[in-house]
Parts: structure tokens; sequence; C-alpha cells
């Protein structure tokens, strides 16, 4: 028989849940926390007149063009004997153009325009700093504020590319508004075609914004968008921090692919890497003034020992200048609605969550351990953001659990919005590789999925894109791996792997989506189980592009099942925008019966019943809910459209009784005959 697991959702009511938030080692620290911070704001409002003014310093840092065509440069580099400009507009004279020394590091330069006017630098020409340091050494550097960095086919190194275009993009659509229940396309624009190359924004806007928009995705967040010289570190080798990457297009591509978005009411949320920084140095901060301490900690406290990379500075005032003026830059100049912040949990604690395993004990979020001049800095990022922009999102990768990261700032917190629930992909690749589906505890799956703080908001998710990635397997791969390659045609009868496949994929998302969390997010292609891991061009696979790629073909392909996994993912999303559960208080669960391999809970009007069992229907199987009435079907996972079997009558109505079940004043019975799991109203 064909396998009993499909997804049931029943809406009701709404339910509403009072959550009482306690965290007493949080509190002690409360005082002390904030009370860094409110020191760390009044100075730097004290000493630049206001954090605004502080943080628009890209537009005093850099190349600035004045109303009269006169160009001022001024940079940072406080290890420096002395500094030139150097490019195509003085032959690459490597000092005629020097720098004048100012207070605290800093050093400018004045161009006066041209006899025409002009500028005396024009749009796309090739520049350099060149940096003589205290031992007489030149350095060739690209400024730490470029807006645009390019490089030829045989370079090994990126350009300085002035960027001053004679029309500058004109936005044609405001900020959608924040959306309550926050559904996240995670992307990246250089995998987005089926193609082997590197796609392009206007691809991104053209073939892939409609795909997420139908999809039922209300944002994408963008990776790999800050320049970084080494394609494979998926974005996160960052080298150019306001430079959005070229190998995708121009910055005007990137901003027409923002405006289309808010055009369809899709918010924007850019990865954000502050943690850490690449090594490069001819392309990157790394040694940008000749010593290791200019950006960076300076000595081994500066480099990360298992990602090659650089340690920023949190407590420089400089640093700090230089970051919260990157937030600011991305926010008004490209227009992002927010940011997904990397790796905060190497930023939090001097020990960068090596060779940690987080128990949740309070003596691990509190101590010397804990890097105060980080955690500050994330709640100057959080307060400026969410004062200077109301409607800003702000979500933290943090697999440490730290309490109050999603509290606000008053309350000692760091002032996210939403953290990612990292231990739910990994139990569903921890139950996935070691323990048969038959055999799956569901106790301690719901026990993951709901297993997170009271009062701070999480984004779930299934699978992100470190599961995609080369050495593991996407859930789809785990579920019917080689099969996926030659049993996917919906014109053939499905195999016994594919049938428990694809029923399992749609259960284990929709579980993920309605138990576990306040968000949910897909990686790019996962929604209809893409079946190939993804591997960027390197030595290691003869610089192939074979797998760094998004196979959106198959999709358009009506008699491939991963038209229907695209289906239940598209209607999955539309269900939870209208009834809302996302925004609704943490389920109820109120069935979760080891053996039968059922769960049953409530949340947000809706009451969903999932029955995991590879073989077993049940007969008159009776479900506790909390308010009388007429329960109908809103999503049922065993429809023909989602690759199901048609077993069920959509239209059946089913009403309660009041007889008291599971701690619920009412109950009915589900007729499994006819019923699997389902979505009732």
């Amino acid at each position: 028989s064909a396998p009993r697991n499909e997804a049931w959702v029943w809406n009701v009511f709404d339910l509403y849940f009072l959550f009482v938030y306690f965290c007493p080692a949080l509190y002690l620290c409360r005082d002390f926390r904030y009370k860094r911070f409110a020191e760390r704001l009044a100075q730097l409002e004290e000493a630049e007149g206001a954090f605004d003014y502080f943080t628009l310093s890209y537009r005093s840092f850099g190349i600035q063009r004045r109303s009269d065509n006169g160009l001022v440069l001024r940079e940072w580099a406080p290890g420096a004997e002395a500094v030139f400009l150097t490019g195509d507009f003085n032959s690459w004279e490597k000092q005629s153009h020097p720098f004048t020394q100012k207070e605290y590091g800093k050093w400018e330069l004045y161009l006066s325009p041209k006899v025409d006017k002009s500028p005396a630098i024009k749009h796309l020409t090739k520049l350099k700093l060149v940096v003589l340091t205290k031992t007489g050494e030149y350095l060739f550097r690209i400024s730490p504020w470029a807006k645009y960095v390019t490089k030829t086919l045989d370079a090994i190194t990126y350009d300085w590319t002035h960027w001053d275009p004679p029309q500058p993009y004109q936005f044609q659509h405001p900020r959608p508004p924040r959306p309550s229940s926050l559904r996240i396309y995670e992307a990246h624009v250089g995998i987005s075609s089926p193609e082997e190359k590197i796609a392009s924004y206007r691809n991104f806007t053209r073939d892939v914004l409609p795909r997420i928009k139908d999809l039922g995705y209300n944002c994408v967040q963008l990776m790999a968008i800050m320049e970084h010289a080494y394609y494979a570190s998926f974005g996160y080798q960052v080298t150019n921090f306001f430079a959005a990457s070229s190998r995708f297009g121009t910055p005007d591509d990137l901003k027409h692919l923002v405006d289309t978005a808010h055009s369809m009411g899709i918010t924007v949320l850019l990865d954000m890497v502050h943690s850490h920084a690449s090594s490069n140095t001819e392309d990157g901060l790394n040694y940008f003034d000749g010593t290791d301490s200019c950006f960076f900690h300076g000595g081994s406290r500066g480099n990360h020992s298992l990602w090659g990379s650089r340690l920023f500075n949190y407590s420089s005032w400089e640093v700090v200048r230089f970051l919260l003026s990157n937030l600011r830059w991305w926010m008004e100049e490209y227009h992002f609605d927010g940011f997904r912040f990397d790796a905060v949990t190497s930023m939090l604690y001097h020990h960068h969550g090596i060779g940690t395993s987080f128990s949740g004990n309070y003596s691990e979020y509190f101590g010397i351990h804990v890097d105060e001049d980080a955690l500050v800095y994330l709640m100057l990022a959080n307060h400026i953001l969410h004062k200077l922009y109301p409607q800003c999102i702000t979500v933290a990768e943090d697999v440490s659990g730290m309490p109050g990261l999603c509290r606000s700032i008053e309350e000692g917190g760091l002032g996210f919005d939403y953290r990612l629930t990292m231990a739910v992909p990994d139990k569903w690749i921890q139950v996935l590789k070691e323990v048969r589906d038959e055999d799956w505890d569901l106790k301690n799956i719901v026990q993951t999925l709901t297993n997170r703080r009271r009062g701070e908001a999480s984004i779930t998710y299934a699978e992100s894109h470190d599961q995609a990635l080369v050495g593991d397997k996407s859930l789809a791969f785990w579920l019917m791996d080689k099969e996926m390659y030659t049993n996917m045609s919906a014109l053939t009868a499905m195999t016994p792997v594919i049938d428990r496949g694809i029923q399992l994929h749609k259960l284990i998302r929709l579980l993920t989506h309605s138990l576990g969390g306040e968000g949910y997010l897909n990686f790019m292609g996962n929604e209809f189980g893409h079946p190939e891991w993804l591997d960027f061009p390197r030595k290691g696979n003869n610089e192939s592009y074979h797998y760094a790629r998004r196979q959106f073909n198959l999709v358009d392909i009506e008699h491939l099942r991963y038209r229907q996994l695209y289906a239940f993912d598209r209607d999955m999303n539309l269900t939870e925008d209208k009834y809302g559960w996302l925004a609704a208080g943490q389920a109820a669960v109120t069935t979760l019966n080891q053996a039968d391999k059922v769960i049953v809970f409530e949340r947000s009007n809706l009451l969903f019943i999932f029955n995991f069992h590879p073989c077993n229907s049940y007969i008159d199987y009776r479900v506790a809910v909390e308010h009388a009435g007429k329960y109908k079907i809103k999503l049922n996972s065993d429809e023909l459209q989602y690759g199901g079997h048609g077993r069920l009558v959509q239209d059946t109505e089913f009403f309660t009784e009041p007889m008291p079940f599971n701690g619920r004043a009412q109950s009915f019975l589900v007729i499994w005959r006819l019923l699997k799991n389902i979505a009732l109203k």
C-alpha cells in the first residue's frame, strides 16, 4: 500500500498564548551590558554630534565629489608613513598625488576640477592607494570605502574602479511594509540559473523574483553580495565591504533587483558579514596600512584559527565607524530592508565557539569569555538601525543560544528581531542519516522544534545553504538519493523510495514551518527537491560550474515530480499567508503518539494533524480541539497535484463533540479511510 505519511492542517478560532520571559542571569547582567552600550552611544554622540552623522561616514570617507566637481579623498591609515593616490588619471605615477596627514591617523587629498569643470577622476577610472609603511615599503591598496571593484579574467586580484555614474539610479518603488509572518527565500545570485555560468543580477531579477513571488515567499535573503575575491567562499570571505559584487553586474543592476522586488511586495535582506574579513591584502583590508592591527586585533587574537580570516577590533572607534557606516550604506544606497548577521557566535565569544559545546548553562553566556566589545557593537547596530528604520529586520545566526539576543536593548538584550533555529536542520540531517524513518523518535523531533526561548522570535528551517554544500546532502537527496536521477517522472509509477521520499519531504517542511518558529526560511531550489549538491568552481573539480547552479528548468517540465513538490511548497506558504500561524504564539501539542506516529497540535485558528507511519491508516482516530465547530480541509498533502495518492475526500466536513480529550473540551473523529494528513477549517 502507499505510505501513510501526509500532513493535515485544521482551522478553528484564534489561540493566544501568554509568554512569560524570565532569565535571572540575564537580569543580573542587564544593567552592566546596557551601561556599556549607553556609555558607548553617549561617547559617539558627544564626539561626532549624533550617531546619524557618525554612521554616514561613507559620505566623507573614500572619494567624495563636491557640487563644483572637486574631489575630496579621506582615508584612515594610522600605521602609514605616507599615502598617495595613483591610477589611470595620472598614468600610474606612484607619488605625484600625496595625501596630507590629519589627526587620529586620517589622511586627506583634494583634487580640483579639470579646466572643463569635469571631475579630475572620471567614472570607471582604475585607481590604487599607495601606502608607504614605517619600514619604507610601498604597498598598493584598494580604499576600504571603495564602492566598486572589478577583475579581468586573467587577473589575480581585484581593481578599484571609481563608481560615479553621470545619471545615478533612481528608485521607483517604496519599501514594502514589514511582514508580520516572515517567509524567507535564501538565495545566491551567481547560482540562480540552470546554465553552467555565473548568473547576473538582471538574470535573477527577470527569472527568479517571479518564482519567489509565485511560491508565496515575502522576503528574499541575498547571499554573497558584498564583494569577495574567492567565489567559492559563498560570500563569507569579504574583501570589499562597500562594493556590490561585480561578478554579477553593476551596482545599478543590484539596485534594479531590489527595486523590482519591492514592486512585488518582497522584502530584501542582505547577508551581512561583520564577524570577520578576508585575509587578502592587495584587494582586502588585511595589512591595509602595513600593520596587522589597523582594522583588526593584532597578533593571534586577530586571526580566526579555523577560517583563516581576520577578526575585527570592535573596541576601535574607527572600526565601529566603518562597520556602522557600512550598515547605513546598504540601507541608504541600495534600499535593503534589513540584515541577516552571519556568525554572531564567533563575534560574541573570545573562543569564537571553537571546540565549545553549548549546553544552555548560563555560565556559558556571561563571563570573561564573552567579547563585551563585540556585544556592545551589535547592540549599537540594532539600536541605530531600528531608530532610523523602524521597519528594519535583523536576524542573528547564533548557535550558542545567547539569552536576550532578541530582546530589547533596554532590557539588556541585543535588539535582534529574530534568531535562526540552527538546531532544527541539524536534527533533520541527524535523523535522516542515522535512523530509519519508521523508527523516528517523534517526541525528540517535536522537542527540538519547540525548544526555543520564550519571548524571542525565531526563524526556523529544515535546510539552508549549509545542507546543500558539497560533502553534505539536501533533504531530498537523503530521502531519495540516486533514484532522483531516474525515477522522478510522473509518467511512470512511483517506486517505494520515491513515494516515501516525496511524502516525507512535504511532511518535514510543513512540520518545521508550522511548529518550529515565528518565521520560516528555505534555500533556493530546495523547495522542489533540487537533485544535486552545491559546489563552486575550484581546482578540485576542474573549475566546473556544473554544480554551481540551480536547475529551475526541472520545475518547468510538467511530467517531473519536482513540479509537485514545488506546488506543495507554494500552497504551504499561501496557506500560512491566509491564516498567519508564524505570527501566532507557539503551538499547543495535544497528541504525540510514538506508536501511532501521529502528531496533533493547534496554532493560529488551525489544527495540524500529521501521520508519519510508513504503512498504517487509522479508523475513527480521535483528535482534541479547544473550540466547538465545523472543520474543513484547507491543505492536504495527499492531493495528486502534490505527488500524493488522492485518497482523501477534499470537501468532507467534520463536527466536534463535547467530549473532553487530551486536555481539550472538544474532540472529533477523523475517518482515516478517507482522510490522512490534511489541513482543516
